[in-house]
């Protein structure tokens, strides 16, 4: 089980969120800046509003913060002026964007790093083990070998312990999987990450769980349930949020490919990217080619991506902030 210290944590944070530069207007601008999107990015997209209004007060904000699914929608029907994804954009945003406004993409910025504790915000997913098991890292071919059926990263079955190399009473015991609803967020971004878009699991050996509610009508996440089911097999292997960790069971170190470098679910990880299964967050603009961004919504952006803008990230506790390098490539996209 992972334990945090909070001085590491706020050391982590905070060196990433000042590695930008310090916001300085290009230019006063005012108007109206309608932002349609993940609802989980209410908090910080207060955060940043508020912030901006500070040194553009001529600027306001309307909200329609719904979900994922409706913020491309919001661009290419201009109700919306940024469309704010807590995931990858999938076939239907991006078909859709195409075939609205007569075929180019739109302009696509990271924003955030997910989090590494609190899975509705684009939570890192992790790999859980029994703590009696020996096991102590994985690569994500193995992963896709271990809970895909078709292998696009080229690797073979893996269905038992001792396909891992594992002895003794493990040998020849069945590797029992334990993982959120395939079409859940958390679901769809495995299935991008580790299986390489590939829909053909190993469903012989995978119980799926989705959130559900208790008798005082209280939500039971689907990662609660998923741990809990670990924690009374030795011979499973739980795909989770860190959240969800018990004395019980252990995270797993987890590297690209066998000649990658393992790393742990850290926030520092996370942040600089090290860790292969994070996740992130996005910002997309209905930008026409050869087009510049409208000048308040530039402003706006250039914020979120300036060392104010990424404190507010810190300050939320939810997401984690970019790296200097990754704020730095984004940035450079708005000119």
């Amino acid at each position: 089980m992972i334990k945090f210290s909070f001085a590491l944590l706020c050391s982590a944070m905070c060196a990433a969120s000042t590695a930008a530069p310090h916001y300085q207007p290009h230019q006063r601008v005012a108007g109206t800046i309608r932002i349609w999107g993940d609802e989980h990015m209410a908090g910080v997209t207060s955060l940043w509003a508020a912030g901006f209004r500070k040194f553009q007060p001529g600027v306001h904000f309307e909200y329609q913060l719904k979900g994922s699914g409706a913020a491309m929608p919001g661009i290419y029907h201009n109700v919306a002026d940024l469309a704010l994804l807590g995931r990858e954009s999938d076939l239907t945003d991006d078909n859709g964007f195409f075939k609205s406004v007569g075929g180019y993409p739109p302009l696509r910025l990271e924003l955030m790093n997910g989090s590494l504790t609190e899975p509705e915000k684009s939570g890192a997913p992790v790999l859980f083990v029994h703590k009696d098991n020996p096991l102590a890292k994985l690569t994500v071919v193995e992963l896709d070998a271990i809970f895909g059926d078709e292998h696009r990263r080229g690797s073979r079955n893996i269905r038992t312990w001792g396909d891992l190399g594992l002895t003794g009473e493990w040998k020849d015991k069945q590797i029992n999987l334990y993982a959120a609803d395939a079409e859940s967020e958390a679901g769809m971004h495995f299935t991008r990450t580790v299986l390489a878009e590939s829909r053909k699991m190993n469903w012989d050996h995978l119980t799926e769980f989705s959130d559900g509610r208790r008798p005082d009508g209280s939500v039971l996440a689907s990662g609660e349930q998923i741990v809990d089911a670990l924690r009374v097999d030795r011979y499973g292997l739980a795909l989770a949020n860190v959240r969800y960790a018990r004395p019980e069971v252990r995270t797993l170190a987890i590297a690209a490919n066998e000649a990658a470098q393992h790393f742990q679910p850290t926030r520092e990880n996370l942040i600089s990217r090290k860790y292969p299964l994070a996740r992130r967050t996005y910002a997309f603009v209905n930008r026409r080619p050869g087009k510049p961004v409208e000048p308040a919504l530039r402003e706006f952006l250039r914020y979120v991506l300036s060392q104010e803008g990424q404190k507010d990230i810190v300050r939320e506790r939810g997401y984690l902030p970019l790296a200097g390098d990754v704020l730095a490539e984004q940035a450079r996209k708005l000119d």
